[in-house]
């Protein structure tokens, strides 16, 4: 694992963070990769919580920051990852969410030498799909799609910084270049100060595929997996009305098309999308992607590696106050 990542990203390993003491941090700053936060592990004082924390960066929106992470806690589905606690009104800003071992899509290819294999990213891609969906139905535009907001787990990727591209700057306000926004895989239409739409969280989730698949989040078209080509290409329109459903692109990037859609329930119809997601297993289409094998070796090893290091950690105790 890059010496980078087991650093604290900024903050010295013993630090506090609201309630918890910082263990280290999660992200390997050696990758390039802009993050839209500080994001770090961090442990209770009594030693029963280990949880991943994020703060905004600095001279970040405060008040925007902590809009974003408390409407990310209604998000739902299993490869989201909602906040579960949020800084109270008057302190100093953070989230956080339960630890599991995780690594940050950069960091994974760091570790495994370079692009990922081709059934890996159609395997991240199509829980990340099904992740959207949700949220679209819920009617929350994700809008921070990035490689730096997929985290791998070994039972499957977690999307995170919900909200990033609003908390960077409000609507009306070109986010091209600022701290924190993958230039990439920010949409155009959010790039020049647009109102995020679910069509660019399609665009974003397009680039990170592209980012997983090459180490480019804007790879020429020869480089990109053939598998993956006609997904990918037809999520980076220009265009917003031009690229995919996210419904139309699970078939584009899942292997041996469509499946055919399930009923509409009693309980009422659903969204087309909604439909199509339902049209296999009702854990979801990407649960036959994530099965043993999915993820390379060598980043399972790495997650072992973490887990066992922070399992062993003792927290450093803060010094004592003076008198």
């Amino acid at each position: 694992m890059p010496a980078s990542v087991a650093g604290a990203g900024g903050r010295a390993r013993g630090s506090a963070i609201g309630p918890y003491t910082v263990l280290r941090g999660l992200d390997d700053e050696a990758s390039g990769i802009p993050v839209p936060e500080r994001r770090f592990i961090g442990r209770s004082a009594d030693g029963d919580r280990t949880v991943l924390i994020g703060v905004p960066l600095p001279g970040a929106d405060r008040d925007r920051f902590l809009a974003e992470a408390a409407t990310s806690r209604y998000l739902l589905g299993p490869w989201s990852s909602p906040a579960t606690e949020v800084a109270a009104p008057g302190d100093a800003p953070w989230h956080a969410r339960p630890y599991v071992p995780v690594l940050p899509l950069p960091a994974a290819l760091t570790v495994y030498g370079g692009p990922l294999p081709e059934g890996t990213v159609r395997a991240i891609g199509v829980a990340l799909v099904e992740t959207l969906v949700i949220g679209h139905g819920q009617g929350l535009a994700h809008a921070g799609v990035s490689p730096a907001a997929v985290l791998l787990a070994a039972d499957g990727p977690r999307l995170t910084c919900f909200g990033a591209v609003r908390a960077a700057a409000g609507d009306g306000t070109a986010r091209s270049g600022l701290p924190g926004l993958e230039s990439g895989s920010l949409p155009p239409e959010q790039a020049t100060g647009g109102q995020p739409h679910p069509a660019g969280d399609v665009y974003a989730l397009g680039a990170t595929l592209a980012y997983a698949a090459t180490g480019y989040t804007v790879p020429e078209w020869e480089e990109l997996p053939a598998g993956l080509r006609t997904g990918i290409t037809a999520c980076l329109s220009r265009d917003p009305a031009a690229r995919p459903r996210p419904a139309e692109l699970l078939d584009l990037l899942e292997a041996g098309g469509p499946a055919p859609a399930s009923p509409v329930p009693a309980s009422g119809p659903m969204s087309p999308d909604t439909v199509l997601l339902r049209s296999t297993d009702p854990a979801g289409r990407a649960a036959a992607l994530l099965g043993p094998g999915w993820l390379p070796g060598r980043i399972i090893a790495a997650l072992a590696r973490q887990s066992a290091e922070l399992l062993a950690a003792i927290p450093p105790v803060p010094p004592a106050p003076q008198d």
